[in-house]
């Protein structure tokens, strides 16, 4: 597509437009939602400055207002903010509003204009012989959420970095589940992706700093948000309705994580955390910590230096059991159960630097980088019964919940996985005021991956075919099992070796991007128009390569046998005695020793791999009209997308060919933005948007992935012919900010959906075996998301005496949508939405008074659909709605020294997916409560 092919040509035309629009045109006033960490242009004479607390940290979001004019700003993340004034050189008295402090008023006089102006604001209530908190206090931290909130063009939900540190949430996807319309999907009992507004995943696109990052895992779009960890981030920002300049794909919402500046202070800054943990199904204690430093330099403290890190350790054992529900002549019954025993070990590091130069205070650069790195090194000792052995049926007799099986298969397997994600990211960028216009300029390179070292398995098989039981009529979360009542699977002079497999997978995933924005003031009758323009070209480029081997040769056999191969440890699933552990050390030195030497398996060694390729080059076009309280944006965006894929594949006659795909179309994306201000602290905004969400790679790429779990094979099909969904959206909301702080708003949302995508599943014969699970990506006509956000926070300052610490944070979300096909699936055409929960909802009871910090949480959703079964209705696999009990504590104990606790997943509350009705239970997996204690140092 020549659009894309000239990308880098139109960024740089649209550059060198801004710069001459920006020094031809006259120019009026600022807009208050520019992006983070930028102060907007204003026409004519003006005052610079900054507003900070009483400990040099900065505050965003704060309202500034020039006394006797209607002019007004709003701080950015720095705190810094630039104001129009009457004059150039006479005296202002600036009103300095923010929400959780009093109002305050500065007069700044001539002398003091032609110098940047700093201003700081007393804490409320703050007494002489109280101690000053540095950034450890709830209600600091809150304030400055809400006070970015209220001065937002668009719909945002924000996170303040320490308040994210009031819950015990330590990676990004935990931390965001706190957010009104935020669930998260878990992955032995981590937060792993989110769902907003019960949408897909994938529908969410993540920044850091701006720059989005792509997904490590080579399945989906959506990025692994567990490898992110919370204690190195600013600001979390989720944006629910997006504005021209923002990507569109984002169907429910963007996330971007703002990581620290040494310019979020006025120098020298010193932070620290370090704890430990005890946890319920784990080994020993894990552990935690983080540091970041950051000083500003120069004669006039104009370069800014930043590091931080951050390390976690933890070491679980969840325990899991799953059941495979296939039909058979009898009905649906279970015909295969897995047992899984895990030790588990999750490694995450991460750091980011920064080094940014304010030569004037026309002038902002800027280098930053990112770098996460994830490791989940994870030993298996698994049990397995397979009941339909042979494609036999139940004895007669058999029910839905309890069936008798003849001649079953057992088998014990070990498996050693060692999967390393890893997200770098690195930006540079400029801003500068040209004339009484503004330009900035990015420019980016974002890389993951997702790498298994280790992806080994040793099974042995049973001689005995015993005749076995199950009964799920009286617990069907964990069913009898006659197994362990006869007891064959601890026959181990019975087992002998049936094969070894190995895997190796490697996703890389990079990004480049280029982008340029102009904003340019203007006056408009008796208000101000600010019209922007600028543009963004993407390149990503993803390889996906896999490597399978197998051998069941007998020379392939270990020369121990089971017995030798096992350790003294129990293996103990729930209360269920799977016999004893494989000895871990024998086991990697018979993976060592085989591996070479194990067969090539074909053509799943080839078909699962795939390259893809993805330029993206948007324009936009917006003006932002203000008058007095009344903000109306109006704006359009272009993207252009062309994407190329390819995939070998093997022919019947063992030739490899290679299968490719195309894709080139131009979406257009109106935008109309209306933000009303009734009163300072009573906010209404109507948004009228269109947004877009692009298949995911391996969907479009014309591949076959072939995955064996147990004696089950998946068989997931690419489609090249897979279109994107679109989606036109309504968002209305109102906002009222509670005086001396706390919020109450309503947002309602609907979302209308061309060409839905969804994963349908059903049964089909793959290389001669039958009952395989068929999964490939269609297109559904139409459909539709709506729902409504509540959100109640308030500090209960009203309460008398030692009352007053009471605060409230309560959120619920209700959402309901489906989507169409022309072509019946199973009898049905209309589907639920995956990731979908009805309900979801959060509720936190804090305390905080002087030095004491308390807060119970509870989070919960609904349950929500994972998979479709085209051919059988009722194997439709959803996910059973989750609650989760949390508690904080802290003592502030010096002025920069806090001691705390946490307790985490206090219920032992379990991950349950079922098929169709819960009594059908397909995975069951507890993972335990956590109690993490340790101490916060900030200078």
């Amino acid at each position: 597509m020549s659009i894309i092919r000239s990308g880098g040509r139109a960024v740089a035309g649209v550059s060198l437009l801004a710069l001459a629009f920006a020094n031809a045109l006259p120019a009026a006033a600022a807009p208050d939602a520019a992006p983070a960490g930028t102060v907007a242009a204003v026409a004519g004479p003006s005052v610079s400055g900054h507003v900070y607390d009483a400990t040099g940290a900065a505050l965003p979001g704060a309202r500034i207002l020039v006394e006797g004019t209607a002019a007004q700003a709003t701080t950015d993340l720095q705190g810094a903010f630039t104001i129009a004034t009457p004059d150039a050189t006479g005296p202002v008295t600036l009103l300095i509003d923010y929400l959780g402090r009093p109002q305050a008023t500065q007069a700044i006089t001539s002398a003091e204009r032609v110098r940047d102006v700093e201003i700081t604001l007393p804490a409320a209530g703050t007494n002489s012989g109280d101690i000053v908190v540095r950034g450890a206090s709830l209600l600091d931290n809150t304030a400055r959420a809400l006070n970015q909130q209220r001065t937002a063009d668009n719909t945002i939900t924000v996170i303040s970095a320490d308040a994210i540190g009031r819950f015990p949430d330590p990676n990004i996807a935990e931390a965001l589940q706190r957010a009104p319309g935020v669930g998260i999907e878990r992955d032995q009992g981590e937060g792993r992706y989110i769902n907003v507004r019960g949408a897909p995943s994938e529908w969410s696109a993540i920044s850091v700093d701006g720059i989005q990052i792509p997904s490590v895992d080579p399945t989906t779009r959506a990025v692994d948000l567990d490898t992110l960890p919370s204690d190195i981030v600013a600001n979390l920002e989720v944006t629910k309705s997006l504005l021209p300049y923002q990507d569109a794909d984002s169907i429910a919402g963007a996330v971007n994580i703002t990581t620290r500046s040494a310019f979020d202070r006025r120098g020298f800054s010193l932070t620290g955390m370090a704890g430990a943990s005890y946890n319920q199904f784990g080994k020993g204690s894990d552990y935690r910590a983080s540091g970041a430093v950051s000083d500003r330099f120069g004669a006039d403290r104009q370069f800014g230096v930043l590091l931080s890190g951050s390390y976690s350790f933890t070491h679980r054992r969840p325990d899991n059991v799953e059941n495979a529900w296939t039909p058979t002549a009898a009905g649906l019954r279970v015909t295969e159960t897995l047992f899984k025993d895990y030790d588990t070990k999750r490694e995450r590091i991460a750091g980011t630097a920064a080094f940014e130069w304010r030569p004037t205070d026309a002038t902002r650069t800027w280098v930053r980088g990112t770098y996460a790195r994830f490791e989940d090194d994870e030993f298996r000792d698994r049990i397995g019964i397979t009941w339909n052995a042979g494609n036999a049926n139940p004895v007669a007799g058999s029910t839905d919940t309890a069936a008798t099986w003849a001649n079953t298969r057992i088998e014990k397997q070990v498996r050693h996985r060692v999967q390393v994600n890893e997200i770098k990211t690195v930006t540079g960028g400029i801003e500068q005021q040209l004339g009484e216009g503004q330009v900035r300029a990015d420019v980016a390179y974002s890389e993951t991956s997702q790498t298994y070292p280790r992806r080994d398995e040793l099974l042995f098989r049973s001689s005995l075919r015993p005749t076995l039981s199950y009964d799920f009529g009286r617990d069907a979360d964990l069913p009898g099992y006659s197994l362990f009542t006869s007891n064959e699977h601890l026959q181990t002079d019975r087992y002998a070796f049936r094969e070894n497999a190995y895997r190796s997978n490697t996703t890389k995933n990079d990004e480049f991007t280029a982008q340029v924005r102009m904003d340019i003031p203007q006056p408009l009758g008796s208000g101000t128009a600010t019209l922007s323009t600028g543009g963004k070209y993407r390149a990503r480029n993803i390889v996906a390569d896999e490597e399978r081997l197998r051998d069941q040769r007998a020379s392939a056999a270990p020369t121990q046998t089971l017995a030798g191969l096992l350790s003294d440890e129990e293996s103990r699933n729930f209360d269920y005695p799977l016999g004893n552990r494989f000895d871990t050390g024998l086991a990697d030195a018979y993976f060592d020793a085989t591996k070479a030497a194990s067969q090539r398996r074909l053509p799943q060694s080839v078909t699962a791999d795939y390259r893809a390729t993805e330029k993206i080059l948007g324009l936009f076009g917006m003006g932002k009209f203000e008058f007095g309280d009344t903000t109306l944006i109006a704006g359009l965006r272009v993207e252009a997308t062309d994407f190329r894929s390819e995939a070998p594949g093997v022919a019947r006659n063992g030739a490899i060919t290679d299968a490719r795909g195309d894709a080139d179309y131009t979406d257009f994306f109106p935008n109309l933005t209306l933000r009303q201000a009734f009163t300072p602290n009573l906010i209404g905004r109507v948004a009228l948007t269109r947004a877009i969400n692009r298949p995911n790679f391996p969907q479009l790429a014309p591949r076959v992935l072939e995955t064996t779990e147990g004696n089950t094979i998946r068989v997931d099909f690419g489609n090249p012919d897979l279109r994107p969904t679109l989606s036109n959206n309504v968002d209305a909301g109102v906002e009222y900010y509670i005086r001396p702080l706390g919020v109450i708003a309503v947002n309602g949302f609907y979302k209308d959906l061309t060409d839905y995508r969804y994963n349908v599943t059903g049964f089909g014969t793959y290389n001669g075996v039958a009952n395989a699970i068929l999964s490939r990506p269609v297109n559904a006509r139409d459909g539709k998301l709506y729902g409504v956000e509540v959100n109640w926070q308030q500090q209960l300052a009203f309460l008398p005496g030692v009352l007053g610490g009471f605060g409230v944070f309560a959120n619920y979300t209700w959402t309901s949508g489906d989507a169409r096909f022309d072509t019946p699936f199973g009898g049905r055409t209309r589907f639920r939405l995956p990731g979908q929960s009805k309900h979801m909802w959060n509720a936190s009871v804090f305390y905080e008074r002087g030095p004491v910090n308390l807060r119970v949480a509870y989070t919960k959703r609904s349950d929500y659909l994972d998979e479709i079964n085209a051919d059988v209705p009722a194997l439709d696999l959803y996910w059973e709605g989750r609650g989760q009990l949390d508690a904080t504590g802290s003592v502030q104990v010096a002025p920069a020294i806090n001691l705390f606790v946490e307790g985490k997943n206090l219920t032992n509350t379990a991950g349950v997916r079922y098929y169709g009705e819960r009594q059908r239970v397909y995975e069951y997996e507890k993972f335990g409560c956590t109690i993490f204690g340790g101490v916060r140092v900030k200078l």
